[in-house]
């Protein structure tokens, strides 16, 4: 799914908009044992409670994709056999009303979702009429309704006692520790939504934390496998780059790894591709001959490439580069400028000495105070 799919969907979670038929729910404690399960109505509720669980819904579809949210894809060959994906459809299609199988699902989900708390199972079926928009952003209408469900995963942690405000006696008084839903640990939603329809033969994957791997929920709810971990993608990528390239590994190369990214992201938003950004060895390999890399380093880095991640892969490029910002770090200091703008960094030997310059035409700045440079005086 593309950010564009993504936000589509994230504006069902608003109390005017969304069409949430049933809100199905199962409260698990640390040893793996039910404590509760229920079914409540969105339209039920105040609308405090109601909005509450929206934000909830809404989180499991947000950060970054190719890292909190990655797409799952099934075997059209095996889609058939597999009891997960029936189980999945079965739910979507008889909208979570079919209590054996809601049932089924949340016990396949207890003990494989590797959170030591209490947590709560949430699922929720949503039918989306989606519109028909004219050139001139008229709605004319919709043809197509996109039945889903989401899957949201939360911790359930015990606040502290604390002061809290009673408005009644107009004081603060004592409040007692309490048992509160966290954000989603993980979640998906299923099926995708791609270009503006149902697209049956892939999921959507939400973590929290891109550095751990969730096989186990993976493997229970979807039968799949997921592809590495964001932070564990960017370790072995840039463990690959200083093994193969050794001295060669200069701050020129990773430079022009950073630009290459950039540029992409740049050709991306001009073209009004909605697809994320994602880097091959080839792009990199590029970046390494404009910088004069020898060609056994460059050969060294394919051969592990290909061994670690596959010949074929391509990474998201927000796991090789932040798309955010330009940062080089020394053991005591760190320097940050703009993603776009890592023209302003070089690097130069000095009588000995390696140094980090940071062109500052547009001035400076020290605590907070301008300071004269040698360019005003002039």
């Amino acid at each position: 799914m593309t950010n564009k799919d993504i936000a589509e969907i994230k504006k069902r979670f608003n109390l005017e908009k969304n069409n949430i038929t049933v809100i199905r729910g199962c409260y698990v404690s640390s040893q793996g044992e039910i404590i509760s399960t229920f079914s409540r109505s969105l339209r039920g509720m105040g609308q405090e409670e109601a909005e509450k669980y929206l934000a909830i819904f809404k989180k499991t579809l947000s950060g970054t994709q190719g890292a909190n949210l990655i797409d799952i894809d099934f075997d059209p060959e095996r889609m058939n056999d597999s009891p997960e994906y029936q189980q999945l459809t079965h739910l979507k299609d008889t909208a979570l009303k079919d209590d054996d199988v809601v049932n089924d699902f949340f016990n396949q989900v207890i003990g494989n979702t590797g959170l030591e708390d209490p947590y709560l199972i949430l699922l929720m079926h949503d039918g989306y009429d989606v519109p028909h928009h004219s050139k001139d952003g008229r709605t004319l209408g919709s043809d197509t309704t996109f039945h889903y469900i989401l899957c949201s995963v939360c911790p359930v942690k015990m606040t502290k006692p604390t002061l809290s405000y009673n408005p009644d006696r107009n004081l603060f008084t004592s409040k007692d520790a309490d048992w509160v839903v966290s954000s989603p640990e993980i979640g998906f939603l299923f099926p995708a939504f791609e270009e503006r329809a149902s697209n049956i033969y892939r999921a959507l994957f939400y973590t929290k934390d891109t550095s751990v791997q969730h096989d186990d929920f993976v493997a229970a709810v979807f039968m799949s496998e997921l592809p590495m971990p964001a932070d564990e993608q960017k370790e072995l990528f840039k463990t690959i780059m200083q093994a193969s390239l050794d001295e060669e590994c200069s701050y020129k190369v990773m430079q022009a790894v950073h630009e290459s990214v950039m540029e992409k992201m740049e050709a991306q938003k001009e073209s009004k591709a909605a697809e994320p950004v994602r880097l091959t060895k080839y792009d990199v390999i590029e970046a390494m001959e404009e910088c004069g890399v020898s060609t056994e380093h460059m050969d060294a880095f394919t051969e592990s490439f290909d061994r670690e991640f596959g010949a074929q892969a391509a990474l998201s490029a927000v796991n090789v580069t932040n798309p955010k910002q330009f940062e080089i770090k020394t053991p005591n200091a760190t320097l940050r400028v703009d993603a776009d703008r890592s023209d302003l960094v070089e690097t130069r030997e000095i009588d000995g000495h390696t140094y980090v310059m940071l062109r500052a035409d547009d001035g400076i700045e020290v605590v907070g105070v301008a300071v004269a440079t040698a360019q005003k005086k002039d």
